[in-house]
C-alpha cells in the first residue's frame, strides 16, 4: 500500500518554529506505524527524532499522537489508521525535537507520589506475602508501562497548571493499595491538594488513551474516596 505520514516536526537547530513535512513510500498493511517511522529515518531522512526500544509495547518509550488519538508506534497498524498518517508528539510536554518530548518532570511526579513500596516495620525472614485477593486489588494499575499516554491526554494536564497527572496517580495507586505498604500518610502530600487528584475533571480521555487498558479513571476514583474516607 502507498502511504503518506505527515509528521509534525521541530528541529530548532534549523528553524524556531514547528512545522509539517510529508513523506509518501510504500509499506504493508501489517506494518507498524513504527516500522513506517524507522523506514523514514533510515532510507529518507536521518535527522528525524523520535524515542523507540524494545518495539513490542512493553517499554513505553514511542508514545505519540498517531491521527490525533495518543498511542504506541510499535503497536499501532498501519491498516487500522489507514493510508494517511499524521504523527505528533504527546500533547501537553514540553518537545525537545521532533517526536521527542521532555519526560523529565512527568517522572518527577511519580517521586511526589512516592511511587514504591513502603514498609518500616522489622525486615522479615522471607519475602511479605499476600492472598490473590490482595494482589488483585491493585493488579489493573501494576500494569502501568509509563508510557505518558494517558498524561498526554488529559485536559486538565495540557495547560501546565501544576496537576500531576493521571499516570502518577496510577503509580500512586498501584501501592496504595498494596497490602504490604505503609505509606499511604506520606502521599497524602501530594496526592491531597489542587495539583493532586481533585484536579482530575472525570473526562475518561485517560483510560481511552491507555496501551495497556487500565481503568485510569476508576483507578483515580478510588484514590480519591481513600483520602476522604474516616474509617468510620
Amino acid at each position: 500500500m502507498d502511504v503518506a505520514f505527515t509528521i509534525r516536526r521541530y528541529q530548532p537547530e534549523v528553524r524556531e518554529d514547528p512545522y509539517y513535512e510529508t513523506f509518501k513510500f510504500e509499506a504493508e498493511p501489517t506494518d507498524r506505524v513504527l516500522d513506517g517511522l524507522n523506514h523514514i529515518k533510515w532510507h529518507m531522512d536521518g535527522t528525524l527524532a523520535l524515542r523507540r526500544s524494545c518495539q513490542h509495547g512493553i517499554c513505553g518509550s514511542d508514545a505519540m499522537r498517531i491521527n490525533g488519538k495518543n498511542g504506541l508506534a510499535c503497536k499501532t497498524l498501519l491498516q487500522d489508521v489507514g493510508a494517511e498518517v499524521t504523527i505528533e508528539p504527546l500533547m501537553g510536554f514540553p518537545v525537545l525535537k521532533d517526536l521527542i518530548v521532555d519526560v523529565d518532570p512527568f517522572f518527577e511526579q511519580f517521586k511526589k507520589v512516592k511511587a514504591y513500596l513502603i514498609n518500616d516495620g522489622p525486615e522479615p525472614d522471607r519475602e511479605r506475602l499476600q492472598s490473590p485477593e490482595e494482589a488483585a486489588r491493585y493488579g489493573d494499575t501494576s500494569k502501568c508501562i509509563m508510557c505518558g499516554a494517558c498524561t498526554g491526554s488529559c485536559p486538565s494536564f495540557w495547560p501546565g497548571s501544576g496537576f500531576i497527572g493521571p499516570a502518577a496517580v496510577v503509580q500512586a495507586h498501584r501501592f496504595m493499595f498494596d497490602s504490604r505498604d505503609e505509606g499511604n500518610e506520606e502521599r497524602a502530600a501530594a496526592l491531597d491538594g489542587r495539583d493532586g487528584v481533585w484536579a482530575c475533571r472525570t473526562v475518561f480521555n485517560c483510560t481511552k488513551a491507555c496501551p495497556v487498558g487500565i481503568q485510569v479513571t476508576r483507578a483515580i476514583g478510588e484514590v480519591k474516596r481513600a483520602l476522604t474516607w474516616d474509617g468510620s
